[in-house]
């Protein structure tokens, strides 16, 4: 005999604590708890990251770089309620400055972050190509970045009413970036984290 767990609402989500330091998504009112996932994984990370911050700063752009530090509260179903924690998020600074005395999550009533990117694990693929790009698409959010070290690509989907036009990029191709238009990386830098 199986024990069903109770869904969670959103607001026991923000008030959720196992006494661990595990991190966890909230999708379809059930606890996914995020794993760490492989030193590459954090290297792609940590990388864009830098990338992105640097990107920002030669700009002076208004912005902030957040590695899994931000949620996204998501409109996936109906009756039980989604929140998302990119790898990467790109965000207004003061939309960061905002969140210093309450949950780091971006609710439905705020605007999207700037960019995301998830960096593909075995245990994320079906969600980060498709459930995750139908969400962010939904929240329009107006860049989402797919790295995927399993197949040896970075796929770049820019909004289109609600929706990712997706272009794939490999080995020594430029990413071109509409957020970052300065930025030049290639799918086998951002993939090697070098």
């Amino acid at each position: 005999m199986t024990t069903a767990t109770p869904k969670l609402s959103f607001e026991d989500y923000l008030a959720y604590s196992d006494d661990t330091d595990t991190r966890y998504e909230l999708v379809d009112g059930e606890l996914v708890p995020m794993s760490l996932g492989t030193g590459k994984h954090g290297s792609i990370i940590e990388f864009l990251y830098d990338q992105f911050r640097d990107q920002i700063n030669r700009r002076e752009l208004p912005w902030t770089a957040k590695q899994a530090a931000v949620g996204i509260r998501s409109p996936r179903g109906r009756r039980w309620d989604t929140s998302r924690i990119p790898d990467v998020m790109v965000l207004p600074l003061a939309q960061w400055e905002a969140m210093e005395n309450r949950e780091a999550i971006i609710n439905f009533n705020e605007p999207p972050p700037i960019l995301v990117v998830e960096v593909v694990s075995p245990s994320t693929k079906t969600d980060d190509y498709r459930s995750k790009r139908g969400e962010y698409g939904l929240l329009e959010i107006p860049e989402y970045w797919i790295v995927d070290p399993l197949t040896a690509k970075v796929t770049l989907g820019i909004l289109d009413h609600e929706f990712y036009d997706l272009v794939e990029y490999q080995a020594d191709q430029v990413i071109q970036s509409p957020i970052f238009p300065d930025l030049q990386l290639t799918a086998a830098q951002v993939l090697a984290a070098k």
